[in-house]
């Protein structure tokens, strides 16, 4: 269990932009092994020992779809994860900003570069790349459904060049959470972006985990995150409560939906940890840093085992490893008790 209060969230926020790795330009490093101090820590095996010990330098493209606090902490644990196993590599980061036509440019920039693996993180950048090359192993991360997003034939046998990670959100534990702690909670707005096609995937799991529990659902919706404090502000006095799922516009927007809905008591049940620590209420989320780590665990495979990407099923963050994450300095302001929540 996680509590946080704004002010360290700030600061906590502050580092991760400075930390972050963001430039639209490419930004290339020599890696070697190195000793992390990190919680997850990869047990190679003795091939992947081998192959590291061969002087080969691996080439990893990186194609992150917009800076937030979920996706900053997946490429992270990427990152992570090789330099765990030993490998040496060159990296180029790139990152999108959120606009589609930089994303597939980069795309188009990272296949001709030729690298010896692509990560993709957030569907569309992992959609991007795979329109472009059947060739080159791409990994993707932060992807709620691979196979519904049309990058994979299926989740359990991908038969193609992309696998990865997949962020699907425990929906029906966070509708819980939210009746927890908003039992008079009635009408629920549901918050997202319509031109993410995970966030379609996820408004349909909402509806249902919301009909089951007895919730009216209003859909506020959003085309661009020039949009988002205008909508927000239409859900005043709507509804009882604002729920957001792992919506890449509104993760990144998550200071605008938290200013307008905190200064109207207005309580935001989201979806992960840094919707939290910008001001969110709480969440029952996954850990996205462990969620890229595994995407670089998979990454180590293919490059030094010769793994086939279409053969390694889609794999999931466990649920039980799900924790309850809030937000003090929120709960103080709407008046709201989440102390003993799990």
């Amino acid at each position: 269990m996680k509590f946080m209060k704004k002010g360290l969230a700030m600061v906590l926020a502050g580092a991760m932009v400075v930390a972050s790795l963001t430039a639209c330009g490419s930004s290339k490093k020599e890696t070697t092994a190195e000793t992390k101090a990190a919680e997850t820590t990869a047990e190679t095996t003795a091939e992947t020992k081998e192959a590291a010990a061969d002087g080969k330098t691996y080439k990893i493209g990186v194609l992150q779809l917009v800076e937030h606090a979920a996706l900053d902490a997946s490429n992270e644990g990427f990152v992570a994860a090789l330099d765990d196993a030993g490998i040496s590599y060159t990296i180029d980061q790139q990152n999108a900003q959120g606009d589609q036509t930089a994303c597939q440019t980069i795309a188009e920039k990272l296949v001709n570069d030729g690298d010896d693996l692509i990560l993709a993180i957030a569907t569309p950048a992992a959609q991007a790349v795979a329109g472009i090359t059947t060739e080159i192993p791409i990994v993707g991360t932060a992807i709620t459904d691979f196979a519904a997003s049309g990058l994979v034939e299926s989740n359990d046998a991908p038969g193609g060049n992309v696998t990865g990670s997949s962020d699907l959100t425990p929906i029906e534990a966070q509708i819980s959470l939210l009746q927890k702690v908003l039992p008079d909670a009635k009408t629920i707005g549901v918050l997202y972006c319509s031109a993410e096609s995970n966030s379609a995937i996820q408004l349909e799991m909402t509806k249902e985990a919301c009909a089951a529990a007895g919730l009216e659902v209003v859909e506020f919706s959003v085309a661009s995150s020039n949009e988002i404090q205008s909508v927000v502000e239409s859900a005043v006095g709507k509804v009882d409560a604002l729920y957001s799922f792992t919506d890449n516009t509104i993760a990144a927007g998550m200071n605008t939906v938290a200013m307008v809905a905190n200064e109207n008591n207005l309580p935001v049940i989201v979806g992960e940890e840094g919707m939290v620590t910008a001001g969110g209420l709480c969440t029952y989320g996954i850990d996205y840093y462990e969620l890229g780590y595994l995407a670089g665990q998979m990454a180590v495979r293919i490059l030094t085992e010769g793994a086939d990407p279409a053969t390694m099923p889609i794999e999931y963050y466990p649920e039980e490893k799900c924790e309850f994450i809030g937000n003090e300095d929120t709960a103080a302001t709407l008046g709201i008790d989440i102390s003993g929540l799990e």
